[in-house]
């Protein structure tokens, strides 16, 4: 399993995290900051578990890119 995690608060709207991974992410419209497609908020968390091991890469080089670090990828 694979799962990604975005603190969204703390997000600075730069866009790196949708250029390295467009699947996982997109920018909102409403506040210019990063939405972790089809994840679940807790606390500020936002957090997408997948079974798909494909979007490790993609996810892991958004987690690098990202200049505030809120990007956590972890494959168990």
């Amino acid at each position: 399993m694979v799962i990604v995690t975005l603190q969204r608060a703390k997000c600075i709207g730069c866009n790196y995290c949708v250029e390295m991974a467009p699947v996982q992410f997109q920018m909102s419209k409403k506040d210019g900051k990063s939405v972790l497609i089809h994840s679940q908020n807790a606390k500020g968390f936002f957090t997408l578990k997948s079974y798909d091991h494909t979007i490790v890469e993609s996810c892991d080089l958004a987690a690098k890119a990202c200049p505030v670090k809120i990007i956590t990828v972890k494959e168990i």
